[in-house]
């Protein structure tokens, strides 16, 4: 599948601007994050971008979340690493993170989220003034952005990486997209 057939599909399944925007930032980061370790940015991209295509079917049953998703990407004939990913990324299902793709999937979902909502608290409301030291004070912040789970973003360290330079590599690649997500 190409990066614009897996667009197409994103957006025929993902009506929700944010989620679409979300889904284009998890995409960007796992294409750096795959950079970084030598990995196929194609595959990895598609993990990224595709990783949420069930959301709006099963956002009331999160324990369907993701299988719903990895079965859609298994009958268009994804790869098989790219199908797991997806199931994974959802902890709700308890899938053990066998492989390196599917590790930086499961910790960059909620960094995307703690890295946008860090961006809207500026009154310029634009990735560009964001650096990872504010990023780290935010993420030590409890009540900010309750719904990205430090716990998963903390699950960097299965990567080998540092939590700073897991939020720079993240942050980095959402600006050079900062267009496409309005920041």
């Amino acid at each position: 599948m190409t990066r614009e057939e897996a667009l197409q599909l994103m957006e025929k399944h993902i009506k929700t601007k944010n989620l679409r925007k979300h889904c284009l930032a998890v995409e960007a980061v796992m294409r750096a994050l795959a950079r970084h370790f030598g990995e196929d940015e194609e595959k990895w991209g598609l993990a990224g971008l595709l990783h949420d295509i069930d959301y709006e079917m099963t956002k009331d049953e999160p324990e369907r979340h993701s299988l719903v998703g990895a079965e859609m990407l298994t009958d268009l004939g994804l790869p098989e690493d790219v199908v797991y990913a997806v199931k994974a990324h959802n902890g709700h299902h308890g899938l053990p993170r066998t492989d390196l793709m599917s590790r930086a999937l499961y910790a960059t979902d909620p960094l995307t989220g703690l890295i946008v909502a860090a961006a809207l608290i500026r009154p310029e409301k634009k990735l560009a003034v964001i650096d990872v030291p504010f990023l780290m004070n935010r993420y030590h912040e409890k009540s900010f952005a309750r719904g990205a789970s430090r716990e998963t973003i903390a699950a960097c360290s299965d990567l080998g990486l540092s939590l700073e330079d897991f939020m720079h590599i993240g942050l980095e690649a959402m600006k050079e997209i900062a267009g496409d997500l309005g920041l």
